[in-house]
C-alpha cells in the first residue's frame, strides 16, 4: 500500500507530466543527445545528421509514463559502431530523463545492413548491462557523453 508522501509525490508528477507539452518534451530530449561525440570523428551527433529532431517521438503510455523513441541514422550502411552510438544515446538519456519512461532506440529503417540485430542489441536491457560493466567500453560511451566547450 502506498503511503500518502508516496501518493502526494505520485500526484504532483502527474500534475507536473499533464502541464508539460510533448512537443517541449521533444526539444528537451534533442538538445539532451545532439551534443552527444560520435566515438570516431571530432563531431557530433547533429553535426553528422545522426540523430535530428524529427527522429525524437514522445507519446503517453499512460498518465504517469511516456514512451520516448528515439531513431537514428549511421553515417553509413556497415558503420561499425552503429551499437556503440545506440549505447551512447540510451546511457544520456537514462541518466537525463527525470521523469518515468519507456525508451526504445532504433536505427532508421533501411540506413544500415544489420539494423535488426543491432536494433535488438541496443534495446535489450542485460546486453545493455553487461556492455556497461565492460570498462573499456564504459570509458569508450563516457569519452562521447563529455559536455564540450564550443564557445
Amino acid at each position: 500500500m502506498m503511503s500518502s508522501d508516496g501518493f502526494n509525490k505520485a500526484v504532483a508528477k502527474k500534475q507536473e507530466n499533464e502541464g508539460r507539452n510533448l512537443d517541449e518534451l521533444v526539444a528537451e530530449i534533442y538538445d539532451l543527445i545532439k551534443d552527444i561525440r560520435d566515438p570516431e570523428k571530432p563531431n557530433t551527433l547533429e553535426e553528422l545528421q545522426v540523430v535530428y529532431e524529427e527522429g525524437v517521438t514522445v507519446k503517453d503510455m499512460n498518465q504517469e509514463c511516456q514512451i520516448v523513441t528515439i531513431e537514428f541514422t549511421p553515417t553509413v550502411p556497415h558503420c561499425s559502431l552503429a551499437t556503440l552510438i545506440g549505447l551512447c544515446l540510451r546511457v544520456k538519456l537514462e541518466r537525463c530523463l527525470p521523469y518515468k519512461h519507456k525508451l526504445d532506440i532504433f536505427i532508421k529503417e533501411g540506413t544500415h545492413a544489420t539494423e535488426k540485430e543491432i536494433n535488438k542489441q541496443i534495446n535489450d536491457k542485460e546486453r545493455i548491462a553487461a556492455a556497461i560493466e565492460n570498462p573499456d567500453l564504459r570509458e569508450l560511451v563516457e569519452s562521447c557523453l563529455e559536455e564540450t566547450d564550443y564557445g
